[in-house]
């Protein structure tokens, strides 16, 4: 039986965990920011210099849109920029001193249906300037990869591409192709590519972060690069680029999708929205969870109000600010919804 000190010590550790907890949830706020300015699906977001950059866009048809938006949190207000050089959807982005990058992709064929034709472009955008710079190209053409910047070199992990030996110029739901486990490397300050070691689980729409040196690649889709005919995955696998080697599989995702956004903030990495499809139904998330590499475990933290895929997203200050995307996961013409709702979730107590 418990005595009465015993019964107090315990009512007090409750409500000291439990004022703890409402602390954490204070912080976690979400916030309604501008609307972005073309509501579209298939967006990119980076953080660079204290404002949000967006890119992409894709247009009913696998038109692809080429839209550069900045967002500046001290005005909250849109600017057009250029538009990308290469009019391309499912791009990685990444950012380095003051600098970003667009690698790969896919592009509208010339000529013939529509499909997702792979590229291997490589450009760099001086937010500053607002001007574009070809680099050299990657090795591999391929779409939907994720890109992340470790000691001044860019690598680029999975996606999917061609088919080896095969006719066909582009992707298509229902012809031949691979998705890649493929990781290249470029320096930047050599402009050279270089192979190394490729992700044991081939993927691509994954989510990915930076922490201590590492590079993660978080969920996405395997065996297609088209949901109608990919399965989900929840897989979280580690990559050193000191040592070349890929580590031990580490917790999955509390919830498998593809074609969310994503930021790392302090050592954590935060997922957000993406998409699913069976034969019985289509949806998307509104789930944002975040995972901690130092303990190896996911947190759920308050969900969107608006469900989405194929969003932009980053950090900015203590913020994690997901734009736009699509409402429904793909579907006949005139299924598509796209928002142009943009909010941010306040990481910390009076973020902005």
């Amino acid at each position: 039986m418990f005595s009465k000190i015993s019964w107090l010590r315990n009512l007090f550790a409750v409500v000291v965990i439990g004022l703890a907890c409402h602390g954490v949830a204070q912080a976690q706020k979400w916030a309604k920011l501008a609307p972005f300015p073309d509501a579209s699906e298939e967006l990119y977001g980076v953080s660079s210099g204290g404002k949000l950059y967006v890119f992409g866009g894709l247009a009913p048809g696998w038109t692809p849109k080429g839209l550069v938006f900045e967002y500046d949190p001290a005005t909250d207000k849109w600017t057009k920029k250029k538009n990308m050089p290469l009019l391309s959807h499912h791009v990685a982005t990444a950012e380095h001193n003051g600098k970003i990058y667009i690698v790969g992709g896919f592009i509208k064929p010339a000529s013939g249906p529509s499909a997702w034709q792979p590229v291997d472009n490589l450009w760099e955008y001086d937010p500053a300037n607002d001007s574009w710079k070809a680099l050299a190209p990657m090795p591999t053409k391929r779409g939907s990869p994720n890109a992340a910047i470790v000691n001044g070199k860019l690598y680029v992990i999975g996606g999917a591409g061609l088919s080896p030996g095969a006719k066909e110029t582009a992707l298509h739901p229902a012809r031949p192709q691979r998705v890649l486990g493929t990781n290249e490397v470029y320096d930047i300050a050599a402009n050279k590519w270089e192979a190394k070691s490729p992700m044991p689980t081939t993927r691509n729409h994954a989510a990915a972060g930076v922490v201590n040196g590492k590079i993660y690649i978080i969920g996405g889709r395997v065996g297609n690069a088209f949901i109608t005919r990919a399965s989900n995955t929840d897989v979280v696998e580690e990559y050193d680029p000191a040592t070349d080697q890929w580590g031990p599989l580490l917790a999955p995702m509390p919830t498998a999708r593809s074609a969310t956004a994503w930021g790392t903030y302090k050592g954590k990495i935060y997922v957000a929205g993406g998409e699913m499809r069976t034969d019985r139904f289509s949806a998307t998330f509104r789930a944002v969870e975040a995972y901690d590499p130092a303990t190896n475990r996911w947190t759920s933290l308050p969900s969107m109000e608006v469900s989405r895929h194929g969003l932009a997203g980053d950090i900015v200050g203590a913020r994690l600010h997901l734009v736009s995307g699509n409402v429904q996961s793909g579907g006949p013409e005139g299924m598509l919804i796209a928002t142009d709702v943009h909010d941010a979730l306040e990481l910390e107590s009076g973020a902005k």
